[in-house]
């Protein structure tokens, strides 16, 4: 069976983004594959575990696709802080006498970001709206290339990686099955040092927030790449508990046009002509949203990254430019308009290279540095006695349920399958058990 073959029926997608299928994205040739190791998000840690504990696998990985993409550069993006790691990576590399080459970026926020990398890495900006495809590059991260290596060996993808840290008593990488509750994750950490807390999956910046008793309805899922447990108290949480209504009305009458959340925005940096402080500036003045999101400059709004530093570190004001373009790009979506390109000719600024911020500075704005400065080298697996897998964990079709109420089902079985024609990934089942309900997209299994 092909590689692309193999990928698509193990059912890989992104694992630290939106899930895009994977066989769907390394369907094409291109002049760079660059892996994606920079961990984007402060306080995550599972990349780095994988690169020390896993480098040949990796390594392997990442040949097997530029081999496929017909890529002539491959290139293992990650921050030239990750010491032991890219001490690991080398001897792997020297080992194997491979091709591959290692690119140390500063440690700055975003610098996982997929079009930042690429933007570092070969010196091309990826156009607003467009992919890193659009300047010859295709962006995996290290999970998903462990993930691949596996699907080579007739492995599917049933086990996720994820750094469970924060206020817990002993942060850790746990290795759980899909459908793992997130409550067992956090008591494999030994368990939150506070009574009542709140809950990220994903980072600090772009995570989703829950609280505790959100969090107890929550399942791992191909794309889970964190678990931070954070107090009530923290900055973090109150800016994020700011109803929308408030956060207009600020933006309405608090902003005072200082321009800072453009000027560190990684995306106009980058050189796309998003400018917050002029969307902003538009809303003030808004009597009409019609005619506001007929405005060339708040169309803009459809490539913000939602990557938070315009709220987080950059804005004296302590607005929110992040919660006014998500609730416009909400308001294009409904409006069924898409961003429209009127140009190719993007390149970086040139003061990008000095107002990159500092990753444990942002962790101090968010109130969570005393979680920053530390090491795992612990993995801990999750043996839950029941799982709650969707079918419906990536972007795309969900799949077609192929499974029962009362079927007995082991390791790789399939449970949803892509359908016909359609985007999708195929999700399998995590454990040997038996299928006691199947709700919409949910399928819970007893373990056996």
């Amino acid at each position: 069976m092909e590689l692309l073959e193999q990928i698509k029926e193990a059912g890989i997608v992104g694992c630290g983004g939106a899930g895009f299928p994977t066989h769907a994205k390394l369907n094409c040739k291109v002049e760079y594959l660059i892996v994606n190791a920079a961990e984007c998000e402060p306080l995550l840690r599972t990349d780095r575990y994988l690169m020390k504990h896993r480098p040949t696998d990796l390594i392997r990985a990442v040949e097997s696709v530029g081999k496929l993409t017909e890529a002539k550069h491959m290139v293992i993006g990650l921050k030239t802080t990750y010491r032991e790691e890219i001490a690991s990576l080398t001897a792997a590399i020297k080992e194997l006498k491979s091709p591959v080459t290692l690119f140390e970026l500063n440690n700055y926020y975003p610098a996982g970001d997929e079009q930042m990398l690429v933007c570092d890495v070969t010196g091309r900006t990826v156009p607003p709206a467009g992919i890193p495809l659009n300047v010859g590059a295709v962006v995996s991260n290290v999970a998903s290339m462990i993930g691949i290596y596996e699907a080579s060996q007739g492995i599917a993808f049933t086990q996720k990686y994820l750094t469970v840290t924060g206020a817990v008593v002993n942060p850790t990488i746990v290795k759980a099955p899909l459908g793992t509750p997130i409550t067992e994750c956090i008591a494999l950490a030994s368990g939150s040092k506070l009574d009542s807390y709140h809950v990220l999956i994903g980072g600090p910046m772009m995570g989703k927030l829950y609280t505790k008793e959100e969090a107890e309805g929550l399942f791992v899922t191909k794309t889970t790449s964190g678990v931070v447990v954070i107090a009530d108290d923290t900055r973090l949480v109150q800016s994020r508990e700011v109803p929308l209504t408030q956060v207009l009305r600020l933006a309405r009458t608090s902003c005072i046009q200082c321009q800072t959340c453009t000027s560190m925005c990684p995306r106009f940096l980058s050189g796309h002509d998003l400018a917050p402080h002029k969307i902003m500036r538009a809303m003030a003045y808004s009597e009409n949203l019609e005619e506001t999101l007929a405005s060339p400059v708040v169309k803009e709004a459809l490539t913000c990254s939602e990557c938070g530093v315009c709220e987080v570190y950059a804005c004296p004001m302590q607005l929110s430019p992040r919660r006014v373009n998500q609730m416009l790009k909400g308001e294009y979506r409904k409006a069924g308009m898409r961003y429209e390109r009127t140009r190719d000719d993007f390149s970086s600024r040139e003061e990008r290279s000095f107002r990159k911020i500092n990753s444990k500075r942002l962790a101090m704005r968010l109130d969570v540095e005393a979680y920053y400065d530390y090491t795992i080298d612990e993995l801990v697996e999750a043996n839950p006695k029941n799982v709650t897998i969707s079918v419906a964990q990536h972007i795309g079709a969900p799949g077609e349920i192929q499974v029962s109420v009362g079927d007995t089902v082991s390791v790789g079985t399939l449970l949803g399958k892509i359908p016909e024609g359609a985007l999708g990934a195929n999700v399998h089942s995590s454990v040997n058990g038996k299928v006691t309900a199947i709700s919409g997209n949910l399928i819970t299994i007893e373990r056996l």
